[in-house]
This record gives C-alpha cells, structure tokens and sequence, in this order.
C-alpha cells in the first residue's frame, strides 16, 4: 500500500510539474526549508524528488524541524535519498546554517489554531523570534540567492465583501488574532532584513490546501468532511455552512512554491491558493457525490441569520501570470485523490 500511496503522489507531482527541466538553475544547490517535516515541506521534498529522478539534477534539500523521527517513519522512501538531509532545531534558538545554503522556503510554525488558543506566547515566540533567528543566520550564508517567507491569508484580516482577496487588500484586523498578528510582525521583520541588510527575500501568504499529508484530524472544514466520508458518514457541517473557500491541491503547490523561488521577484508578496470559490455546503454535497452519495449529511451551524459571510479566496492573477503558473487539479480530482491516499494509508495500517 505504501507503493501505491508513493506513485499516486509521483504522479500528481508529474501532472503540476509539466517541465521538471524548468529548475536546471537549481541543479547541485542546496535548498533549506524550516518547518520541514511538515506539510508543505513534506510536498516539497516530493516534488523535489520527482525533479531529481527525471532530470538526475541533484538538487540537495535539507529539512529543519524539531520532530524528524516522524517524518523518518512515515517518508522512509525520502528520507533515505542521499539528497536529503533531516536536521532537529528549534527556529527559536538558530544560530548558524551551513555555507552551502543557495535558497530557504521559511514554513516553520503550525497554522493549527488549537495551538495558537492554548499556547499563544508559543505561537509568537515561533514566528517573531524563530523568523529573526532564521534572518540573522541567512545574512551569513555567501552563497544565498532567494528566501521565501510563508506568511498568512490572515494578514489581510477579515473580508466581508465577494471579491477574492488582492495582495493590496486589508479588511477588518483583530489585533487579539495572535497568528494573524505574528505573522504581520514577521512580514514586517522580513522586510525590514531585506532593507537594512538587502536579504533577498519574498513573501508568500499561502490561503487552504487538500492533499495526502495533510492530517484528517486537523480541524479544517475539507479535512473533516473527506474523513466523515470515509468512515461512512454523517458529514457534519460545524459551522456556517454558507462560509467560502477555495483549496489548491498539494502538488500544485509545492510547484508553485518552487517556480517562486525560482524566478519571483524579490521584495513582492504573492497569494498561494486556488481562485475557485466554494461554499462549506456546497463542499459537502461534493465530497458526499465524489465518496460515498448514501452517506447524509448534517448541519450543526446556528440557525440565526448571518449577516456577513466569510470569504477567504485569493486573487491569484499576480502569481499565475507573472511566474506562468496554473492550477493543475481541479477540486473533484483533489477530492478524489486525497480520498484515496487516505484509504491506502488506513488499509496499510489495519
């Protein structure tokens, strides 16, 4: 099972990644990603990967984190390349990378908001301290070429209005949303590096994502919704259910990521997600047709009138037209394929 969990994931990477021969500048570079054994830099290590099996490019990746024996038992078939190197740190308390860094994707932090209710000191230690930390060692590197800083939709605040979000955009800020502000600060630190001591940096403000690696557990609507569908339902929708997403696919992603630090221009932000809107209703009747059409599904929201409906989908257009970026997976293909990841990965533990 974990064969066919790998090829599904080779696959999608061959279908975001038309042209691995497009990242020939990063043959024999190193790239870091902090937060590494995450899932961003789980689907970045893939994609990595593929590019080096199809064009023998080289391409070293090293992934900081402070949990990599996880990532040793479940990623065997990456964690043993010779590329790939697995380092434990705490962002907090870096020091020193090594010389031979050429690029850093900054992923480190979890975007749980369990995690940021029950721990906020925590949560803006990681992304203030952890992103100066990682700042002062890369104004050391002699061989650095780009970072990428991962930000969040949730700098913009809250949007009340049906237009996707710009990156010009700023809606209605909650100053006790210790995420949103840490990672407001954290952007702020980035530009003020690359200023002060011209770090080439960029900032990406990644919006929701759908794919194998990303834990059913976690309390996101998708997540959720493919988990009810899997064990048989009820699909329960929590909240309102009129809530609009979007969700780019896991490969797509880490395409994206990469072609950014490829040719993104230094000193820009940029929105990673997909543009194409859904309600959390209408997510639900999709994953229920898609997995199981028997299974019912229940709305738990109040049943008051919502005056204003949450709308966290991002305009795209500045990624997708100055990097020549498209999304690769539709959401019925997204659905689709992490449903079945999941499915090989619990048969492969029952």
């Amino acid at each position: 099972m974990a064969i066919a969990r790998n090829t599904l994931v080779f696959e999608d990477c061959k279908k975001s990644c038309k042209d691995p021969y497009t990242f020939s500048e990063f043959k024999d570079k190193t790239i870091l990603i902090t937060g590494g054994t995450g899932f961003m830099g789980r689907w970045i290590a893939e994609m990595i990967n593929y590019i080096n099996d199809i064009t023998q490019s080289n391409i070293h990746l090293i992934l900081l984190a402070r949990d990599i024996e996880k990532f040793q038992v479940e990623m065997p078939h990456l964690a043993n390349k010779p590329y790939l190197s697995l380092v434990r740190q705490d962002i907090r308390n870096l020091h020193d990378l090594p010389k031979n860094i050429n690029y850093i994707i900054h992923a480190a932090g979890t975007p749980d908001n369990r995690i940021h209710v029950s721990q906020p000191l925590l949560t803006l230690e990681t992304f203030y301290k952890g992103t100066q930390s990682l700042l002062n060692a890369a104004s050391r590197l002699p061989e650095l070429k780009k970072i990428i800083h991962i930000s969040s939709h949730q700098v913009y605040g809250e949007n009340d209005s049906d237009l996707n979000i710009e990156e010009t955009f700023l809606g209605k800020v909650n100053t006790s949303n210790i995420y949103g502000e840490s990672k407001r600060i954290s952007e702020t630190l980035c530009f003020a590096y690359k200023n002060q001591f011209k770090l080439p940096i960029i900032i990406i403000r990644p919006f929701a994502f759908v794919g194998p690696y990303h834990d059913l557990e976690k309390p996101w609507a998708i997540n959720n919704f493919i988990r009810d569908a899997i064990l048989g339902g009820p699909i329960k929708i929590l909240g309102n259910g009129l809530t609009i997403r979007s969700y780019l696919y896991g490969s797509d992603m880490a395409q994206w990521l990469l072609k950014t630090l490829l040719i993104g221009q230094i000193g820009e932000a940029y929105n990673l997600g997909s543009k194409e809107p859904t309600s959390l209703n209408d997510l639900a009747k999709k994953i229920q047709l898609l997995v199981n059409p028997s299974i019912e599904i229940i709305n738990k929201s109040s049943k008051s009138i919502y005056k204003n409906i949450s709308n966290l989908v991002p305009n795209t257009k500045k990624i997708t037209d100055s990097l020549s970026l498209e999304e690769a997976h539709t959401l019925e293909e997204s659905i689709k394929r992490t449903t079945v990841w999941n499915q090989l990965k619990t048969n492969n533990e029952n």
